[in-house]
């Protein structure tokens, strides 16, 4: 694969955004045995591939919350085998991954947030203003509310603000008071639809400049839909908690309302809590991250003429240098990347001996420190390696859900066998 294109041997087309750079800044980090990469976005697979390509000995955990992304990242990272394992969960979750894994840290953690290239392609997804599809914005179609759900029941006061914090939009009242308007008539069920009225209710002049009309109002749904800024709010502070010492968080975001949150986590782990006037600062209470960029890093003008959904990202990153975080190498016997079964979920090992091989080489110091509940689980998981598909070595925790499945919460379930625009527009993703 090149490194400076993102394209492998097999002719995959799907670029990832500034995948140089976000080589360079975790490099430290993972250019080690045993080292743990989280793509917490991992979408195409695209970032995935370049780390596991770039790091030879690397493991990665790849989450996303749309069952399609993963099936597609599966076939993509099938070629580094059992490097892989593929959760069905949103970024907030990694907390519980790590738990289920047995992982009392990561090496490096990647967000590639918004929606991504995949989704905005897809038509019938219902995030691209250009076409008309349903108004879902899902991106975990099997559960969760829709954008028709949003614009057909909530109170005009609600979309407004909606509207208006979410998309940053100056006609956000017009805009609510037309839809409600318009879903007295008929619900509104289409993109095209909603964007024409979108459109109408945004004096020309304003139309004239920034784009296309909707594109604001198509970002508020899409964010309220899946709970895209709480659910980032809350996976930050865990990201960074779950880092080493030395490990590094890379996080690339494409609106000033996700750029704006990932900041203020960063500052805030990146200076003191102690008071100013201290003459010495009092243990645990100095910076436990250091910046690793000046800002916020945006695309050059060749990154953005090969990628031009890249235009509106921003980038930051950062080290984690507290003291007291745990030391990686101190920890590497225990890291590899564990089965473990907990209540409704088998395991999904895929080949026989994986857990009597990381029995033996676990340390005493490791064995004491691991529960009985683990060891345990790493004992079924050799159990039912033997009934799992022997052909497949990626290890995931999802399934494409069958029609009859009622909605849950992402990452609730699995299966056996394979483990394995500045503002954004719609079109701001590309992992």
């Amino acid at each position: 694969m090149s490194r400076a294109t993102g394209r492998n041997s097999t002719g995959n087309s799907h670029v990832p955004v500034l995948v140089e750079r976000c080589l360079d800044l975790i490099g430290p980090a993972v250019d080690r045995e045993h080292a743990v990469h989280v793509d917490a976005t991992v979408g195409l697979g695209g970032h995935a591939e370049a780390v596991l390509t770039a790091f030879p000995t690397v493991q990665v955990i790849g989450l996303d919350r749309d069952p399609q992304a993963l099936e597609r990242s599966e076939q993509r990272l099938a070629p580094f085998g059992n490097r892989v394992r593929l959760e069905h969960a949103v970024y907030d979750q990694l907390a519980e991954i790590m738990a289920r894994l047995s992982l009392h840290t990561v090496d490096s953690v990647l967000f590639d947030l918004g929606v991504s290239s995949m989704q905005l392609d897809d038509a019938s997804r219902g995030f691209a203003y250009a076409q008309d599809a349903p108004l879902d914005m899902r991106m975990d179609p099997t559960t969760g509310i829709t954008a028709a759900d949003v614009v057909n029941t909530y109170p005009a006061r609600d979309l407004t603000r909606v509207l208006r914090v979410y998309g940053e939009e100056r006609f956000a009242s017009r805009i609510a008071q037309a839809i409600v308007r318009e879903r007295a008539k008929a619900p509104l069920t289409g993109s095209a639809r909603l964007a024409e009225l979108v459109r109408d209710s945004i004096p020309a002049a304003a139309r004239r400049t920034g784009g296309h009309p909707a594109k604001r109002t198509f970002q508020a749904l899409r964010i309220e839909v899946n709970g895209e800024l709480a659910a980032l709010d809350a996976a930050l502070p865990e990201a960074i908690d779950a880092l080493s010492l030395g490990g590094r968080i890379v996080v690339l975001s494409y609106h000033s309302l996700e750029d704006r949150i990932v900041k203020q986590a960063f500052a805030a782990r990146a200076r003191s809590t102690a008071p100013v006037d201290l003459p010495v600062v009092p243990p645990g209470s100095g910076p436990t991250l250091r910046l690793l960029t000046r800002g916020a890093e945006l695309p050059s003008q060749t990154e953005v003429a090969e990628n031009p959904r890249a235009a509106s990202v921003k980038l930051r990153a950062a080290e984690r240098v507290d003291p007291d975080a745990p030391a990686a190498k101190a920890m590497r016997t225990s890291r590899a990347v564990h089965q473990s079964t907990e209540p409704g979920r088998q395991s999904q090992s895929t080949h026989q001996g994986q857990s009597a091989s990381t029995q033996e080489s676990k340390s005493a110091s490791t064995q004491e420190a691991l529960s009985a509940s683990t060891q345990q689980a790493q004992s079924e998981s050799t159990d039912q390696s033997q009934s799992t598909d022997r052909g497949q070595n990626i290890r995931r925790t999802y399934e494409a859900p069958s029609a009859v499945d009622a909605p849950r919460r992402p990452g609730a379930w699995g299966r056996q066998g394979i483990q394995g625009e500045s503002e954004t527009t719609p079109e701001g993703d590309s992992r």
